[in-house]
């Protein structure tokens, strides 16, 4: 018999503020379960096992990142809507590491939740709608969203890691990054001939 109040939401927020607190990967149900104050048996009511449990907090956390985009670019476009992407990116990776990590890790996540979630979906439509903006079309937008993600995702990891030494300020770096981002974004080379696929 499940718990009164312990619901799956209640079962991942936990997972999730466990995960920022000591790293994803350190998260187990038995920690969890002890911040929820019942028995590991409990929880296996609400999430099946602690690779569900990773899922769900990797959807939770998309779904809060994109909302933080949406809400920091609307109303803008070019060079605003690309910082303000970029600045809302970066804060959630800073204010909730552990979520974050979920959301840039491989996890098997149950096809029915992942077909129900808004988040990444879009995360997918933000992106696009922010670099159409640029003019860009296919090819070339599938090429600047990951060159997007990879630069964020590198900063923000390397900076997580303590791998920004150089007395230069990261944050003068990022603006700078940015910076270079919206110059290319409005110069972006043609793509080659027979380059569609």
């Amino acid at each position: 018999m499940a718990r009164a109040g312990l619901t799956p939401q209640r079962v991942t927020i936990a997972g999730a503020e466990l995960a920022d607190e000591v790293g994803l990967d350190k998260v187990t149900m038995s920690q969890v379960a002890r911040r929820l104050g019942v028995k590991d048996a409990s929880l296996y009511a609400h999430v099946r096992n602690l690779e569900d449990l990773r899922g769900r907090i990797a959807l939770l956390a998309a779904d809060e990142k994109t909302i933080r985009i949406a809400e920091a670019t609307s109303g803008r476009a070019g060079k605003d809507a690309l910082v303000a992407f970029a600045d809302a990116w970066r804060e959630y990776a800073h204010e909730h590491p552990g979520r974050y990590t979920a959301t840039q890790t491989r996890i098997r996540i149950d096809p029915d939740l992942a077909a129900a979630a808004a988040g990444p979906r879009r995360a997918v439509e933000l992106t696009y709608g922010m670099l159409r903006g640029y003019g860009l079309t296919e090819p070339d937008l599938t090429d600047a969203v990951r060159l997007l993600r990879s630069t964020f995702h590198g900063f923000v990891a390397l900076e997580a890691s303590g791998g920004f030494a150089h007395e230069r300020s990261p944050q003068r770096s990022w603006i700078h990054t940015l910076d270079a981002l919206h110059t290319l974004l409005e110069h972006w080379p043609p793509s080659r001939e027979g380059d569609s696929a």
